[in-house]
């Protein structure tokens, strides 16, 4: 397995653990923030009536383009930010049959998210939160390399823009769609 493909995920990948840093996030109102889309436009998950699904990553990597830093693989739960995607291209259908929207979320500015949507042809948006808006408003969890800040993966389920759920950490990335898919369903 090629290490340096970020369509994979290496083996013997540290396990990220539970640091408590979204263990407010249950029951918080979302904040009325309107957030760039690769769709076009902004969203507002505070205004959003019904069940909203968000998973949040740290970076995705363009291919060709390496690691944002050389460790990045040590770094526990940041690699794997194109399976985490793929999880949920590949069940977006099974989350459209229960009429529940699904939103991918990252730090990164909505060009460069965009690159990702496009080449993985991802049937929902991806939001920017390039400004830290949202994630300072929630207190996510996040990680901080110099003077960037990414998020950590997590996912949460929102019902009429108060979060219901959440997911954290997520590991390995490939199976929080599933994971969260059993949660609505059961």
């Amino acid at each position: 397995m090629d290490v340096r493909n970020p369509e994979s995920l290496p083996p013997n990948l540290p396990v990220p653990v539970d640091d408590g840093t979204a263990a407010h996030l249950p029951g918080m109102a979302l904040p009325h923030i309107a957030l760039p889309s690769t769709a076009g436009g902004t969203v507002d998950l505070a205004s959003i009536a019904g069940t909203v699904v968000v998973y949040a990553y740290p970076r995705n990597e363009q291919p060709g383009a390496g690691p944002l830093v050389a460790d990045w693989d040590t770094i526990p739960g940041a690699r794997g930010c194109t399976p985490h995607n793929r999880g949920y291209l590949a069940a977006y259908s099974e989350f459209a049959a229960l009429g529940v929207a699904v939103y991918g979320f990252s730090t990164q500015d909505t060009a460069y998210q965009r690159e990702l949507a496009e080449r993985l042809g991802l049937p929902f948006p991806i939001l920017s939160d390039a400004k830290l808006e949202l994630t300072r408003a929630l207190r996510l969890p996040t990680h901080q390399l110099g003077d960037i800040t990414l998020l950590k993966r997590l996912a949460w389920i929102a019902r009429d823009g108060v979060i219901e759920r959440v997911f954290y950490p997520v590991f390995p990335p490939d199976r929080n769609a599933a994971e969260v898919l059993a949660a609505l369903k059961g």
